[in-house]
């Protein structure tokens, strides 16, 4: 079900300056988008694109945000979520349930940064790492 590693995300207290690290420090010469607020998700977010896969820095966007809240058990930060690919997110949503797994939110996908649909699943069900899936 599972197909390629789409994204590894980064929550972060300063967007503008993680990306100026991704773009001059560790990834010179990659591509670095532009922040984008996704105010459905609570959050601004930057991609870093790398040969086989993409960074993606993510700044709270309001208090309500989750990565808010992360980052007040974080404050400088770290690794969010991980984001996988799969052909079907209806499909997958319906695998992951009867495999006992929890959809957070409403358990119905929505429109991620990216445009496509995707869900995100609950830490305690994979080794205390939230996983993203989004539709290929």
């Amino acid at each position: 079900m599972l197909g390629r590693l789409n994204h590894v995300a980064i929550a972060v207290p300063d967007i503008e300056a993680a990306a100026a690290i991704y773009r001059s420090t560790f990834a010179m010469g990659a591509k670095v988008s532009k922040p984008v607020p996704q105010p459905d998700h609570g959050v601004t977010t930057v991609f870093v694109e790398l040969p086989n896969t993409k960074i993606e820095l993510l700044e709270p966007l309001g208090d309500k945000s989750p990565i808010a809240n992360f980052l007040k058990k974080n404050p400088s930060g770290g690794i969010h979520h991980v984001c996988y690919e799969v052909d079907d997110i209806d499909a997958a949503c319906k695998q992951m349930v009867a495999q006992g797994a929890t959809i957070t939110g409403d358990g119905k996908p929505k429109i991620g940064a990216h445009g496509k649909p995707v869900i995100f699943m609950h830490p305690k069900d994979f080794n205390g790492t939230l996983i993203e899936l989004e539709q290929a």
